[in-house]
């Protein structure tokens, strides 16, 4: 949706026009070849960054007590709406977010998948980076990374043990401790400072304003699209929802503004103008020019701030996940000054060859053939959406079987429907996490949207996945059947650890 659509056209409205038949039209489900095994040669087989447990028993167990240690603490979702603790921590441990530029990214959907791309792009050019993100899919070590990979359980452990005399100190002063994310977001401040990092890629816990990632001074604030996403604690409308998120807009920065519903949009540019910040608006002043299903993945046109970028190939499927490329590539040319500072676009072969390279762990990931099982971690209505999209057009299958395991806190009614139109049968399940759905309830909403028929309870996550296997089998080897296991990122974790990733 375009944030002008109540005005009078400009002269690069035709430049929308092509977004908007790209986005519209019935895509192309023939494999596109198009040079993307060459592409992707050269920038190497995407490698998963999903650590498994240590293989050291004492690292191990180190780690275990540091996890332990962790969970004494409020968990993500007790908030107490303050940078507070968190400012205070910085200013014990000497500032450590200050010695560095930094990217951040915001948003309801696609902020780690875009962050993923960005850290990518920064790496092509050279630069060290360090990456902070969350929730992880499988270990705590993957929420910060340097140079593209997640710090090692040692290095973890010793971050840890670091700023823990500190931590403790700042308990002592404030009216509540420090929380499970509040330290961990002081251990990627000081690791990446203790690196040191070039550039800062910092994805938002949680809305913008009060966030604890929200002591850093962003060079370049990215805005993913917004939607109706945690409403009991950032508001029930978009624009709401946006005003908190715009809290992440710094004086003289330069805002990345993804595709927004006209109410967020108009709470982002305002925001902008009251800090003096550069606004790049995705179907303005960039996008995606066009797209083609490609090789285990898609290839792309880019427009960029600096010019076009044709021929990118990108390891990921859906329409959604092109658009957080042509959001990251805005960033990264924000980030080096091009349309600004500097009038000559990025380097294309370098930028083809960080987009070649980019994985996301749980983001429509394929773990196992025969039948083929995807994992996607879509939580929220609008996820789920954009993942029922995106698989009708990656995968061919004859039949589909969804895994759905949730949060008690989220708007499963809204994603089970999403998902209906694609699921022959869902089993419902669910994860291991407190925050869990119980199944029979998730399964009670189930059965309104989808028919008793077509739902089945396994509340067990492996013999959910089993039941799963076994009704797309039924079809047989050759058939083209597939399961589909998504609705929490908990949920994708535990059953990529079942099926033997990580």
């Amino acid at each position: 949706m375009s944030e002008r659509s109540d005005q009078q056209p400009d002269p690069i409205d035709p430049f929308e026009e092509i977004i908007a038949a790209e986005t519209d039209r019935d895509p192309d489900l023939a494999v596109i070849e198009a040079g993307s095994r060459t592409l992707r040669a050269q920038g190497g087989a995407p490698q998963s960054d999903v650590p498994s447990r240590p293989a050291d028993p004492e690292v191990d167990k180190a780690l275990r007590e540091v996890e332990a240690d962790l969970a004494t603490r409020w968990g993500e979702t007790k908030l107490e709406p303050s940078v507070q603790r968190i400012a205070a921590l910085m200013d014990v441990l000497g500032e450590p977010q200050r010695s560095y530029p930094s990217i951040h990214i915001t948003g309801t959907n696609g902020k780690t998948s875009t962050a993923r791309m960005v850290e990518a792009l920064l790496g092509a050019f050279d630069l060290r980076t360090g990456r902070y993100t969350s929730p992880h899919v499988q270990s705590i070590t993957e929420r910060i990374s340097l140079d593209g990979a997640p710090i090692s359980a040692e290095r973890f452990v010793e971050t840890y043990q670091d700023i823990k005399p500190y931590v403790e100190m700042v308990d002592g002063s404030q009216e509540y401790r420090l929380s499970f994310f509040e330290v961990l977001t002081g251990m990627a401040y000081a690791a990446f400072a203790d690196a040191p990092v070039d550039v800062a890629v910092v994805e938002v816990g949680m809305g913008g304003s009060w966030d604890a990632t929200n002591v850093i001074d962003g060079d370049v604030a990215v805005i993913t699209p917004i939607d109706l996403d945690h409403t009991d604690r950032l508001g029930s409308t978009p624009a709401e929802i946006a005003v908190e998120k715009s809290g992440i807009i710094k004086q003289d920065a330069t805002v990345i503004l993804a595709q927004q519903p006209v109410d967020a949009a108009q709470v982002m540019l305002k925001k902008a103008v009251e800090v003096d910040a550069t606004v790049a608006r995705e179907g303005l002043e960039f996008g995606v020019v066009s797209r083609q299903v490609a090789v285990g993945g898609q290839m792309l046109t880019l427009r960029g701030l600096g010019g076009e970028y044709p021929e990118v190939y990108l390891p990921l499927h859906g329409p959604y996940q092109a658009h957080n490329a042509a959001v990251a590539l805005a960033a990264v040319e924000a980030f080096f000054g091009v349309g600004s500072q500097r009038p000559e676009p990025l380097d294309a072969e370098t930028v083809r060859k960080a987009f070649a390279s980019v994985s996301s762990p749980g983001r429509l990931e394929v773990v196992r053939r025969s039948p083929t099982v995807v994992l996607d971690a879509a939580h929220n209505p609008a996820g789920a959406l954009a993942t029922a999209e995106a698989v009708g057009e990656a995968f061919d299958f004859s039949r589909l079987i969804g895994v759905v395991g949730a949060s008690g806190d989220k708007n499963v009614r809204g994603v089970l429907e999403a998902f209906e139109p694609i699921f022959a049968e869902v089993v419902i399940t669910q994860n291991s996490s407190h925050r869990a759905m119980d199944a029979d309830e998730l399964a009670a909403v189930a059965v309104e949207v989808f028919g008793d028929e077509r739902v089945q309870v396994e509340p067990r996550l492996p013999d959910a996945l089993e039941a799963a296997i076994t009704l797309a089998e039924e079809e047989g080897e050759f058939a083209g059947a597939g399961v589909l296991v998504t609705g929490s990122v908990i949920t994708v974790g535990e059953a990529r650890l079942l099926l033997g990733k990580g």
